[in-house]
């Protein structure tokens, strides 16, 4: 990418909004990479765990750990939000899966605008989430976008992209792990760079919509590919799941094999330390699994108090 006096050369003292770890990733890389955070904006706590405990999201325990100012508005329409924001006069924010809808007024505040830390290759997966959607999709690759914000979802001209490619073993947990720190070093590459904004096709685009449970339900139907991409994509949340015997069973880890046709879902095997099930094209061989209310196990640990032989079957 064509580089020289962008947006975001001159950056210096930031305004940092985000929430989850993928977040938190980046605010530690300017932190060390010496920028002036003026104040983190994360949103407020949530209640989480068997106990509803009110829980501070991952920016929020560091910003607190750091000494850093910190601000958790419910919205960001709010005019007192708004002037306290504008009065910082920050170079420019830096977003990365933060929760809130900027209004326009808040992203004409920074100097250098608006910045965010997408985890996709824009234009492609445009919204809440890219990794599941990609490894979904079976592709090859993904990577980091960093993008100047308009009114649009994810649709503002492109700084700077890193790409990285997709394992076979890689699962939605593995792949944020790798992007959050591809992600923090591309964030302070692009302030330090100032790399020229160019425009979005918006004729590849895509659309990550937001995961649901009932997306995790496994159809035994689909190809033994399909089934397995979903497991890695919903591992660790909400999990890919399936019937056994009437009862929920969570699925985490599995391969799809060759195999003789039979009904989808199907056991074909049931031994050693896999279950191989039935799939609309091959099988999936499961290594991993959990019981409703149980721990996540081993197929061999599973199968020594399971009672499963071939010709069960999964989904009902």
């Amino acid at each position: 990418m064509q580089t020289g006096s962008g947006p975001a050369q001159t950056a210096r003292k930031l305004i940092f909004a985000g929430t989850p770890e993928f977040a938190a990733v980046a605010l530690s890389a300017l932190l060390e990479a010496g920028f002036e955070i003026a104040l983190v904006l994360t949103q407020p706590d949530r209640p989480a765990g068997r106990g509803l405990n009110m829980h501070a999201s991952a920016v929020k325990a560091l910003a607190l750990a750091r000494g850093l100012p910190l601000a958790q508005p419910t919205t960001l329409k709010d005019a007192a939000i708004q002037e306290r924001l504008a009065e910082l006069e920050p170079d420019a924010m830096i977003v990365a899966a933060y929760g809130l809808i900027l209004p326009p007024a808040v992203l004409a505040i920074p100097a250098g605008g608006c910045l965010n830390i997408h985890a996709s290759l824009l234009p492609r997966w445009r919204g809440a989430a890219p990794i599941q959607r990609a490894l979904l999709a079976g592709d090859a690759e993904t990577g980091i976008t960093i993008m100047q914000m308009d009114a649009g979802l994810d649709t503002g001209p492109m700084l700077l992209q890193e790409k990285l490619p997709i394992s076979a073993e890689d699962t939605a947990q593995t792949l944020h792990d790798k992007l959050a720190s591809l992600g923090a070093r591309s964030i302070v590459r692009a302030l330090r760079e100032g790399p020229q904004a160019r425009a979005q096709d918006d004729a590849l685009a895509t659309y990550a919509s937001k995961i649901t449970k009932q997306e995790a339900a496994i159809d035994w139907s689909e190809s033994a590919v399909a089934i397995c991409r979903k497991i890695r994509a919903f591992n660790p949340v909400p999990g890919a799941t399936t019937l056994s015997a009437g009862q929920p069973l969570k699925i985490w880890r599995a391969q799809p094999v060759a195999a003789h046709a039979a009904a989808p879902g199907t056991v074909l095997s049931a031994e050693d330390d896999a279950v191989v099930v039935a799939a609309g094209d091959g099988a999936v061989s499961v290594v991993e699994l959990q019981r409703a209310g149980g721990k996540r196990m081993s197929a061999a640990s599973y199968l020594a108090g399971a009672g499963l032989s071939p010709g069960a079957r999964f989904g009902a």
